[in-house]
């Protein structure tokens, strides 16, 4: 998941897809254990730590015969972009988006035909995320809720197929939807669930560096607090909105996601909190660069701000739709 997946905004630059699509977090896409003379026993699942009620992390999916497990490997394998594609999209980043639908619709292929030969194996899921992660790279909204639901019906606590879907949700539902409040009720069910599922349910290769399951679990709380504050904001709840927002970006402070920042300063403006949403509005401007859709955004926040603190006329109030990705 991309840094922007909150704001999971698509100005997809070569590198940047691909790092995305194959790499997220190092969380998601594992490598299932080899059978061990033709047959996996599968790890019992862990018990409840002593006086906490958490689980600690489940174990990762198992192919349980060789059979299963080589044509997971062919399968992942054809799900991956070629050297060729990799070599198209840095040479002309302009056909990345267009090269990862491509990808992303092998990927989903190659899920489906596993699924019909295995249709009880427990790696299907590992497939499954690729084409979910790859739509979304893609910017293909349905197709990547409609593999995130799939990752969810073989796991209905993955905490990076919850976060993802709830996104597509949140951001995709308009006030004139005449079912905005369901939609908005099963996004914030999600996002809430992710933040639990995060510590129980996410999988890691052995021997994946601390550090990195950090700073995946950590990237996953922010942008299930962002889709949280985002659904506040939308139904004018603009404390609320303010507080999730503000967990989201202390989630993940190292690189604060300008979007989240800026619908902060507005959930501040809308509470007529004017010299706090100023110091968040001016972080907006320092995130982002001026001739951007989201920068043109927070240098209009800023000097509607600087006026109202400053005793200028008051210029047009803040959008009550928060700003898009």
């Amino acid at each position: 998941m991309k840094r922007t997946a909150t704001a999971m905004s698509v100005a997809i630059l070569s590198a940047a897809v691909w790092a995305a699509a194959q790499t997220y977090g190092q969380g998601g896409q594992q490598t299932p254990p080899a059978p061990q003379g033709g047959q996996a026993t599968p790890a019992a699942q862990a018990a409840p730590a002593p006086g906490t009620g958490i689980t600690p992390a489940k174990r990762p999916p198992q192919a349980k015969t060789d059979p299963e497990f080589n044509a997971w490997k062919a399968a992942d394998a054809g799900s991956r972009p070629t050297p060729e594609e990799q070599a198209a999209a840095q040479k002309n980043p302009a056909d990345a988006q267009k090269i990862m639908a491509a990808v992303a619709d092998r990927a989903e292929k190659a899920a489906d035909d596993f699924a019909t030969k295995f249709p009880e194996s427990e790696v299907r899921v590992l497939l499954y995320k690729p084409a979910m992660r790859n739509y979304h790279s893609a910017n293909n909204a349905d197709k990547t809720e409609a593999m995130g639901r799939k990752v969810l019906s073989f796991d209905a606590d993955d905490p990076e197929a919850l976060v993802i879907v709830s996104e597509v949700i949140a951001e995709r539902t308009r006030e004139s939807d005449i079912d905005k409040d369901q939609r908005y009720d099963e996004a914030m069910k999600m996002a809430q669930r992710a933040t639990q599922t995060v510590e129980t349910d996410t999988t890691f290769n052995q021997g994946t560096p601390q550090e990195k399951i950090d700073a995946y679990k950590a990237l996953l709380r922010s942008n299930a607090y962002s889709i949280m504050g985002t659904i506040d904001f939308k139904k004018n709840n603009f404390v609320a909105a303010q507080a999730n927002l503000q967990k989201s970006i202390d989630a993940y402070p190292a690189e604060p996601d300008p979007v989240v920042v800026l619908r902060l300063a507005l959930s501040l403006d809308k509470q007529d909190k004017y010299p706090d949403a100023l110091k968040v509005a001016n972080r907006a401007v320092e995130l982002t660069q001026e001739n951007t859709q989201i920068g043109t955004l927070a240098r209009r926040e800023r000097d509607r701000l600087q006026q109202l603190t400053g005793g200028a006329p008051v210029p047009a109030p803040p959008p009550t739709q928060p700003p898009k990705n």
